[in-house]
């Protein structure tokens, strides 16, 4: 089998290079290549993939549950693409071969063309990251709620520079529906709100930004008991 990426921003999948998806079955199954995929190149001790995969309830003999599941893995993927070591085992397979590490990498230099000032660059790259999303962060992972809240407010933070960036190509009228789905389900996200405000006003609705403002204000001062920052 030729060269796999990653998918484990959504449910997890292997794809191979012509686009074709590589048949990875079995809830279990896909745990272990999420736990796997998560450190790409890193040999992982045997207990943390049995308590990651079974967590609390893991079979009575776990070391051969977890070898099992390994050869199921490898036939699927091809014996070379899970390496043991050190008591565990590796993905053999480098970060960018990762969605999550693509997406990370593509953020990062999104968010400094931003700072840079090249806004068409930031927004191009971030549009390449976000795509790279096709559901929940780490679907697959049984234990997933602390490791998944971080990734999605990595993408969070991605779509509020993408929107600032395209406000700054001037684009408020293109930007403002996905503000404003953004700002009614993180009310409390002061840079989101400022940018839906800035949106309407380039918009050229400056009676709505003042009337917008002003709910966010009450809203803050009713949830926090604190005004806007500056």
């Amino acid at each position: 089998m030729g060269p796999v990426r990653y998918r484990i921003l959504g449910t997890t999948q292997a794809i191979r290079d012509d686009g074709t998806a590589v048949p990875v079955g079995g809830a279990r199954l896909r745990a272990l290549l999420t736990v796997l995929a998560l450190r790409p190149g890193r040999t992982v001790p045997a207990a943390v993939l049995v308590d990651e995969v079974w967590g609390a309830e893991p079979p009575a003999d776990a070391p051969g549950a977890l070898q099992a599941l390994i050869g199921r893995l490898r036939r699927a993927l091809g014996s070379g693409a899970i390496a043991s070591a050190d008591g565990g085992y590796r993905l053999t397979a480098a970060p960018d071969d990762i969605d999550l590490f693509r997406f990370e990498r593509l953020t990062g230099d999104g968010a400094r063309a931003h700072a840079d000032g090249n806004a068409a660059k930031a927004a191009d790259l971030l549009d390449d990251a976000l795509a790279l999303w096709h559901g929940p962060a780490l679907a697959d992972l049984p234990d997933r709620t602390a490791e998944a809240a971080r990734w999605d407010a990595r993408q969070l933070d991605a779509r509020r520079t993408r929107l600032a960036a395209r406000l700054a190509l001037g684009l408020a009228d293109t930007v403002l529906p996905e503000l404003t789905a953004l700002c009614d389900a993180h009310p409390l996200d002061e840079p989101l709100q400022a940018l839906r405000l800035r949106a309407l006003r380039d918009a050229g609705r400056p009676a709505e930004a003042l009337a917008a403002y002003d709910h966010v204000r009450r809203d803050l001062v009713d949830r926090l008991g604190a005004d806007p920052g500056p």
